[in-house]
């Protein structure tokens, strides 16, 4: 199986890197240095290259490099889903990035068709214990890898939402306004819950039966009220009958907004918030890898995978379980530490990236 993989990656005044050059191939990419030398940043600009906002969700105006301000720029050339792509971002004065592939204006759907992108930061360790949107939107962003139209519905029902939530505080009480906003939140809603309901089951196919040394999860989607119509029409019925309710709240208390990912730890039916630290962190990395194999059986390419930070927090036996796996999954897998030492089970399975930062530039080099 081949992978998606970028050979270049370029970056003029994105973060902390006035500017950067990486080229590489499709192996495993170790990035190490010393902390605050800019390692996560080139990870945040590959994730770039998926639909959204990227992995640390930063508004374009903070991603440029201080005290310049002068926007930022990052380019690559991405060998993807059929074919080489020249991908190309950009920011200019705070405004929103735009894409381009190939030279010509994209979107970010444009983007999910020809990239899949997959990642785990340290900041996700605790998704198990947090509130439940932080579980939606990591289970969105398994969604959106396997359709990526997914997210044009997110925002669609977001937005009808936010227009319905008005009304509600406004105490309109005309009910056509709501009907209008409801019908939009029930088509949106329907196709939302859908495409969740059929990523959990691809990720359990992925799951069952493959050879792995960490562990599988029993995913389940819930609902705060119950299970959710899955019908448009039902789905914008139990809205209009909820509109007393929702005055009551100021906002829409019916609605996939509402979802939540239930995970456990399946060999030992522990609930995830309830296993240990470690346990955790095993049952993320083992989602992430099944989301890899269940992609890459989809396009028949693995997709592009992000992993700051993760070796120094496995033991060596996981650590080296780990590069196995992306190895024989065939992933690019970009991973950051700051210790060469750390990736030393991969060999000559992958390519090495040292990473130092000066006050005037970033040295990025194969090492």
């Amino acid at each position: 199986m081949t992978a998606l993989y970028l050979s270049s990656l370029t970056l003029s005044h994105f973060r902390s890197h006035k500017r950067a050059e990486v080229v590489a191939d499709a192996r495993p990419v170790a990035i190490y240095g010393p902390n605050g030398a800019g390692k996560t940043n080139l990870l945040e600009a590959v994730s770039l290259f998926s639909p959204g906002r990227g992995m640390r969700r930063a508004a374009a105006g903070d991603m440029t490099r201080r005290p310049e301000a002068l926007g930022w720029k990052v380019d690559g050339i991405l060998h993807g889903v059929r074919q080489p792509h020249e991908i190309s971002f950009q920011s200019q004065d705070g405004a929103a990035r735009s894409v381009k592939i190939d030279g010509k204006s994209a979107t970010q759907t444009m983007l999910g068709q020809v990239a899949r992108v997959l990642w785990l930061l340290p900041s996700m360790d605790r998704l198990w214990i947090e509130g439940a949107e932080g579980r939606r939107r990591f289970l969105d962003r398994m969604t959106l890898s396997f359709f990526p139209g997914h997210g044009d519905a997110v925002l669609a029902y977001e937005k009808a939402m936010r227009d319905r939530n008005r009304l509600l505080k406004d105490h309109v009480q005309d009910a056509s306004w709501f009907h209008a906003l409801e019908v939009q939140m029930a088509r949106a809603g329907v196709e939302i819950h859908a495409n969740r309901q059929a990523t959990l089951a691809r990720i359990a196919a992925a799951q069952d039966g493959a050879a792995t040394q960490f562990p599988a999860a029993d995913l389940a989607l819930i609902h705060a009220d119950g299970d959710l119509p899955e019908t448009e029409d039902s789905l914008q019925q139990a809205l209009a009958a909820s509109r007393p309710q929702d005055y009551h709240a100021g906002r829409s208390l019916v609605g996939p907004h509402r979802a939540d990912l239930d995970a456990s730890y399946a060999a030992k039916s522990t609930p995830a918030r309830e296993c240990s630290t470690g346990e955790q962190k095993a049952l993320l990395i083992s989602l992430i890898l099944a989301n890899a194999r269940a992609l890459a059986a989809d396009i028949d390419m693995a997709p592009i995978l992000l992993l700051d930070e993760v070796a120094a927090h496995l033991d060596p036996d996981r650590r080296a379980a780990l590069f196995d796996e992306i190895c024989e999954l065939g992933a690019q897998a970009w991973m950051t530490g700051t210790e060469r030492s750390l990736f030393d089970h991969l060999g000559p399975r992958a390519q090495y990236l040292e990473v130092t930062q000066a006050d005037t530039r970033s040295d990025v080099r194969a090492a």
